[in-house]
């Protein structure tokens, strides 16, 4: 191939554009404060409050909300795509540690949460934007006072596992001594 046979790679033709709009997060975040991980998990899901602006960016959405368990989807596209083709591994990791601190969320009350202290995924098969309809699903496997321990499971359109992650997490918030 020649330097005449290549593609513009830079060409107008070749140039896509995604505009994200979200609520400002800080008065959702006061608002949820007042309710139950379950409440706040079920208003995101069904409407009632916005979901975080993290959320908008990557576009998933909350599809189930069970105590103890959550399950996100996402519609892959080629704007999460990387250099190969694939769908980026932060795709996932995102998806992953959202459902499964969401998933504590849902046994907490009101002034709880919980945040990140570890993530381990491991990478079973690729995702693309052939994949299909992508869903993510955080189980709570111990909520204790001072950290949490998860699991997660992102499957593709046709269910198989792609991607299986555990996480720990620590506690904060009122009621946690």
């Amino acid at each position: 191939m020649t330097d005449n046979d290549q593609p513009d790679l830079f060409s107008p033709m070749q140039r896509r554009e995604r505009v994200v709009d979200w609520q400002a997060p800080a008065p959702v975040a006061r608002a949820a404060m007042g309710l139950s991980g379950m409440d706040a998990m079920l208003g995101i899901r069904d409407g009632r409050l916005p979901p975080p602006p993290f959320a908008k960016l990557i576009g998933f959405i909350m599809a189930v909300v069970e105590p103890g368990r959550i399950v996100m989807e996402l519609e892959p596209r080629e704007d999460l795509e990387n250099t190969i083709g694939l769908l980026h591994g932060a795709t996932a990791a995102a998806l992953l540690d959202t459902a499964m601190g969401c998933a504590i969320s849902t046994r907490l009350e009101a002034g709880q949460g919980a945040v990140t202290l570890d993530l381990k995924l491991t990478y079973l098969r690729p995702l693309s934007v052939r994949s299909g309809l992508i869903s993510a699903e955080g189980k709570v496997i111990k909520l204790g006072r001072q950290t949490s321990y998860t699991e997660g499971f992102v499957r593709d359109g046709k269910g198989s596992l792609a991607v299986h992650a555990t996480a720990t997490f620590s506690m904060i918030g009122s009621n946690l001594t």
